[in-house]
């Protein structure tokens, strides 16, 4: 008689599972990847490097329209009043930023007659960003010295440049984001994946292994 064929499903279920745990997360607030992994210590005390984030579309209901730290009515989120949002500058890498809205402006408007004097490096005429060049936000990372628009992250965001905003952090679960963008850099995206994907079912098969040897020893 031939030996039953070993079930290799076991070795597969968990990545399996976590992707389709990260899909349906990804519909439910309406972006895609549903987080994010943070960098730098730009947001701290109230989002550190290292955390992860879970973001949601900028206009996903029941979380709101935008609202910036000017609001009367602003929702505190991560520390601070106003939302903190992932945008990223056209033709600057697509670097994702993830800082907070300080207020709106309005094409034309000279920003810094209603900004904080503490967070400008200079008058209007001395920032490249000023006047407005079009309707949008001024943003600034809480632990920065300067708004974006006057350290020369950002011009004035659109908000189309926004991709989404963040709900809640996880504190040090971000690590492994920031690891694997580590290693793509260096090593590429290709020998990445691979190794990941190697990772992931050797992982699967070693949760696969002891779950069977558990059962085994059940029915003894």
């Amino acid at each position: 008689m031939s030996s039953p064929r070993p079930d290799r499903t076991g070795a597969v279920a968990p990545a399996v599972a976590v992707l389709l745990i990260a899909v349906l997360f990804g519909g439910l607030v309406g972006t895609w990847p549903p987080f994010v992994a943070v960098e730098s210590g730009s947001m701290a005390p109230g989002v550190e490097r290292g955390d992860l984030v879970v973001v949601t579309a900028a206009d996903r209901p029941p979380w709101g329209d935008l609202a910036t730290t000017a609001d009367p009515d602003a929702p505190t989120r991560l520390g601070g009043a106003g939302d903190v949002v992932v945008y990223a500058v056209p033709g600057a890498g697509d670097r994702p930023v993830f800082h907070r809205l300080a207020f709106p402006v309005e094409a034309g408007e000279d920003w810094t007659e209603r900004a904080d004097p503490a967070l400008l490096s200079g008058d209007c005429a001395e920032l490249s960003t000023c006047p407005a060049p079009y309707d949008g936000y001024v943003t600034h990372g809480d632990a920065n010295e300067l708004y974006d628009q006057s350290a020369g992250i950002a011009p004035v965001v659109p908000e189309e440049w926004i991709a989404g905003k963040a709900l809640f952090a996880v504190p040090n679960l971000g690590w492994i984001r920031v690891g694997i963008d580590a290693a793509a850099a260096r090593y590429g995206g290709v020998a990445t994946a691979v190794v990941l994907v190697g990772s992931a079912g050797l992982a699967g098969g070693v949760c696969a292994l002891f779950v069977g040897r558990l059962r085994r020893g059940g029915r003894r």
